[in-house]
């Protein structure tokens, strides 16, 4: 149900803001984007078609026909109806076979045979189908000229012409992307950062892109952080557990279940003594000090590393004394700081 035509989506497409948007977050294909203009759905279709190498020297023209910084021309007035959406270039495979067929009289059958021959680049045979061209071009009471010019054209954009039907299909995947990021920026940038999460230089490429944008990213906290990026107040993304290094999903599932049935971590300690400290490790729980993951629980990260082997003795003395059925009266009082109760 994403419609076509939507205004912030074609804004953010002419901004070149494209970073996470499929086929079209290159640094090349942004500036593109920010001369294009693009204002309609077949302008996306084109530009995925022509930003290649080969079709690529014909954006220039593409640009100043579709601004009307020149006037669009068309090889004979005939084609103007099959070139007219493309500013007069020739984009496609299939505006090759229409010309083929319009032009020369070829079947759209004879055409798809004209369109392989030139992807195969065979002299011979690129030689036999000129013949039978320019003699269609004759045949339907054109000048021989126009055939011959046609057909070097022909073989000249054929040979790197891109399939629309394709180009179209890439086309919508990068529109409707585009379009959740216009519309929906936080969630959009939440699960991108989500995506890449295994690859260090994109989550920073991506959180730099949200930082342009003014969206907050949060830090991560063991007390409020889920495993991927999330969404937090409808105004900031917080950082997901899973793109702290050296940080195992299992790690993680460990804390978020301990926080979720035992409540949110008051002290490293805390951590340490509910925690199962067989899948969260010490480098784990070192990796979650340095990225700041403890950061609100008061401190500094030094203090925290200072005293992590300690939280973690103390950690294994309590979980092993649960585990043995015993509890002494320094992990009763660690636990409970109940001394009328002792």
């Amino acid at each position: 149900s994403i419609p076509l035509d939507d205004a912030k989506t074609f804004a953010l497409l002419s901004q070149g803001d494209t970073a996470g948007v499929f086929q079209l977050e290159s640094s090349g294909m942004r500036s593109v984007l920010r001369e294009l203009k693009p204002n309609k759905f077949e302008d996306i279709i084109a530009v995925v078609a022509l930003y290649r190498p080969g079709p690529m020297e014909q954006i220039p023209v593409f640009i100043e026909n579709k601004h009307g910084a020149r006037k669009v021309r068309y090889p004979h007035p005939e084609l103007e109806p099959i070139l007219k959406e493309t500013y007069g270039v020739m984009v496609y495979q299939e505006q090759i076979m229409e010309v083929a067929s319009k032009m020369a009289g070829f079947t759209l059958g004879q055409a798809d045979l004209l369109r392989r021959a030139i992807g195969k680049k065979k002299k011979e045979i690129l030689d036999e189908q000129r013949l039978i061209f320019i003699k269609g071009v004759v045949e339907k009471g054109f000048d021989k000229k126009l055939g011959e010019d046609l057909y070097d054209l022909i073989v000249k954009f054929a040979s790197y012409g891109f399939n629309k039907s394709h180009a179209a299909a890439y086309a919508l995947i990068a529109y409707q992307t585009a379009y959740l990021k216009a519309n929906y920026p936080l969630e959009f940038m939440a699960a991108l950062l989500t995506g890449v999460m295994s690859s260090s230089e994109k989550v920073a490429l991506y959180i730099a892109d949200c930082r342009r944008k003014g969206i907050e990213i949060l830090p991560p906290d063991v007390n409020e952080s889920d495993i991927n990026f999330t969404v937090v107040d409808s105004s900031h993304i917080r950082f997901g557990l899973a793109a702290v290094k050296n940080v195992g999903r299992g790690a993680i599932e460990a804390i978020i279940e301990t926080r979720s049935k035992d409540g949110k971590f008051t002290s490293l300690h805390d951590c340490c003594s509910k925690v199962d400290l067989r899948s969260c490790n010490r480098k784990v729980l070192e990796s979650l000090i340095k990225s700041g993951a403890f950061d609100s629980l008061g401190g500094a990260r030094s203090q925290y590393l200072n005293i992590l082997d300690d939280a973690m003795n103390y950690g294994h003395q309590l979980q092993k004394d649960r585990s043995n059925g015993q509890i002494s009266m320094f992990t009763y009082l660690g636990e409970t700081g109940d001394l009328d109760e002792l």
